[in-house]
């Protein structure tokens, strides 16, 4: 069987780190091109990848459409939507790195294009696959903490001098910087995609260094039920719990973020079928002043590629439907309303 020839748009932190090992590691496809107008960067990926052709602007791989069968996005937030909407005019399949677009219309607009022209849409959600998601729907499946009532989830950082390299702490939110943009969109899908719809949005954002949001925190009600509540922040200095989860037969804690990005930027690749978490890093649950420690499930973004390569084929769905991007970017809309307006946002 002919490999996918994948190309990729973008060779920061996001393509290099991320999107290429991945797709280099994906049975049935094959990183056949990257885009990237940095020299130094286009040195990095001939030498990571011998035999990749670098061009150095979207428009000279355009100009060689035949040459490659999917299109991955890992630019700047800003052109996600062009990008992709050009990708789909030529007939690509089309990875999109999270957000899909800075604004819900715009991401509706890119998926109602997919769907007219009937190519595979999908966006990098991969934080689905972290240790910590799936061990808690685990617990979920299996009733271990009862009917979940509270779920806390951060992403928290001790930075307090911005990196003056980094476009998402420097650009502003309209053009496409910030923290809820970036670690929002991982948080705010998580919950949806374990909770469900939200009904009501409360925000809080601040910029603290002075540059783009670097703290914020939403609180989601779910139609479920469940709450949420959400934070990422550069200034913190003693973080909390990576989740909290309280149900109405225990509470589950992961005391860590899963550990795969940080074997990825040393490594350079991950564990075939699945990425073990240390035991010191495996979280608990408790009832009370009883507590069990609860091995951690092996992280999984070997998967999300293979999922591509099967839905280019017709066998099998996109690993993340882009109508929950458009969700997302619904609630981030909702978050930022209220953190302007200093009210809660019904949906």
């Amino acid at each position: 069987m002919t490999d996918i020839r994948v190309a990729l748009a973008g060779y920061g932190l996001a393509g290099r780190v991320f999107h290429a090992p991945l797709i280099a590691a994906a049975s049935g496809l094959q990183l056949t091109a990257v885009v990237t107008s940095n020299a130094k960067r286009r040195d990095e990926a001939t030498a990571d990848h011998p035999g990749v052709v670098v061009h150095a602007g979207s428009d000279a791989l355009f100009a060689h459409a035949d040459d490659f069968d999917v299109l991955v996005i890992a630019t700047s937030n800003e052109v996600h939507a062009s990008l992709a909407l050009q990708g789909i005019a030529l007939g690509k399949a089309v990875v999109i790195d999270k957000p899909l677009a800075l604004t819900a219309d715009s991401a509706q607009a890119v998926v109602e294009a997919a769907d007219a022209a009937g190519v595979p849409l999908t966006v990098f959600q991969n934080r689905r696959w972290d240790s910590d998601q799936l061990t808690l729907k685990s617990l979920l499946d299996d009733g271990r903490i009862g009917r979940p009532l509270r779920y806390e989830s951060r992403f928290e950082r001790w930075r307090p001098q911005p990196r003056p390299d980094s476009w998402r702490e420097a650009l502003s939110a309209a053009e496409g910087g910030g923290l809820l943009l970036d670690l929002g969109s991982h948080l705010v899908d998580q919950a949806l995609h374990l909770f469900g719809p939200a009904t009501s949005v409360y925000a809080e954002l601040d910029s603290r260094r002075g540059l783009a949001d670097d703290d914020v925190f939403v609180a989601l009600e779910h139609a479920s039920g469940v709450r949420s509540h959400l934070w990422a922040g550069a200034l913190a200095g003693a973080p909390g719990p990576r989740l909290r989860v309280l149900g109405s037969q225990g509470a589950y804690v992961a005391p860590v973020l899963d550990t795969q990005e940080d074997t990825l930027r040393v490594v350079g690749s991950l564990p075939v079928g699945g990425h073990p978490e240390p035991e010191t890093n495996w979280g608990h649950v408790s009832r009370g002043d009883e507590s069990e420690v609860v091995p951690s499930l092996p992280g999984r973004w070997d998967l999300f590629y293979p999922m591509v390569a099967a839905a280019v084929r017709g066998e099998g769905p996109v690993p993340v439907n882009p109508a929950d991007a458009v969700a997302s970017l619904r609630v981030i809309e909702a978050a930022r309303m209220s953190a302007t307006e200093r009210r809660v946002v019904t949906l």
